[in-house]
């Protein structure tokens, strides 16, 4: 059950966060040349106006078709390697995370790439009159066919980069949070504390590692309309603050951070109700407390509560 929790809870947070995503790509991606957008706000008005609403849902089958695993594989990961090092401790929960985020771009960076490709299609059009793909998979297969598995996997490394130190940071931060706050089992503010501590540090996360992010996008973009720019990732990163400065590397962080919080907020709120309705009001955690089970119950026994 938990693990179902976790998914339809990682869904609310998809339909609540991928708007802004579609907003941080465009503001990541567009021409300094030719800037179509002044701002995130601009953006989302842009984009409403010009797509209808949808235009801000674009690719979101993508995250929505890997979510499943992409949470089987992060939670998966990270608790088996919490048993495995032993010890609940803030530096254990970055080396779980850290190795859960590293596994789980296999998933994530095909993912993402058809997710940018579909979010860029049609800029700027109601109707798009060159539609190139149907759909999240469609888009996977005419890239393979077109580059092979190279292609599929455009920005892996970047990915890597990214995912791997910000999932740490992400758990880590987490931790501390929860600690700090006293997220203790008979607290009736448990849910707002969580809620609290699951915004900040996705806030924390997207911080540690964002200028990758640019990079990434850039990289996952290159190529839409037959034009490649970029011939690898140094390529990209001279090039990008050659023509713009280093605050290239903060382009759609605004949308990125407007979206950290409510979107980690969607998906624990989502999980602890799950939980507890599932659960039963007998057997249920008090407060709709995410009860902690098997290791981490033990582990709670030795040390103050720890979140995940």
């Amino acid at each position: 059950m938990d693990f179902v929790a976790g998914c339809i809870g990682g869904a609310a947070g998809v339909l609540v966060g991928h708007p802004f995503d579609t907003v941080k790509v465009r503001l990541q991606v567009q021409s300094v040349d030719k800037p179509l957008y002044r701002g995130t706000f601009h953006c989302f008005q842009s984009i409403i106006r010009q797509e209808t609403l949808f235009g801000l849902y674009k690719g979101i089958g993508s995250p929505m078709m890997g979510l499943t695993f992409i949470n089987a594989i992060v939670f998966g990961v990270q608790g088996n390697t919490m048993r495995l090092l032993g010890h609940d401790t803030p530096m254990n929960q970055f080396l779980a995370g850290a190795a859960a985020g590293a596994i789980q771009c296999v998933i994530c960076c095909p993912m993402e790439l058809a997710k940018t490709r579909l979010q860029l299609q049609g800029t700027g059009e109601k109707k798009s009159s060159r539609k190139l793909y149907k759909n999240s998979l469609d888009c996977l297969v005419r890239i393979y066919n077109r580059e092979g598995l190279r292609g599929v996997n455009r920005g892996m490394v970047t990915t890597l980069i990214r995912e791997t130190p910000g999932f740490g940071v992400y758990f880590l931060a987490y931790d501390v949070l929860t600690r700090g706050l006293g997220c203790e089992p008979d607290d009736r503010f448990m849910i707002p504390k969580l809620l609290f501590a699951g915004g900040m540090a996705g806030i924390a996360s997207w911080l540690s590692t964002y200028p990758v992010d640019v990079i990434k996008s850039r990289l996952q973009a290159d190529g839409v309309g037959g034009v490649y720019r970029y011939s690898s990732i140094a390529d990209c990163v001279r090039q990008s603050v050659r023509r713009e400065g280093y605050m290239v590397f903060t382009r759609g962080l605004t949308s990125t951070l407007l979206r950290a919080f409510p979107v980690n907020a969607a998906t624990f709120a989502t999980v602890a109700l799950i939980l507890m309705y599932s659960r039963g009001e007998g057997q249920g955690p008090k407060d709709c407390e995410l009860a902690p089970t098997g290791h981490q119950a033990q582990l709670q026994q030795q040390a103050h509560p720890s979140s995940l």
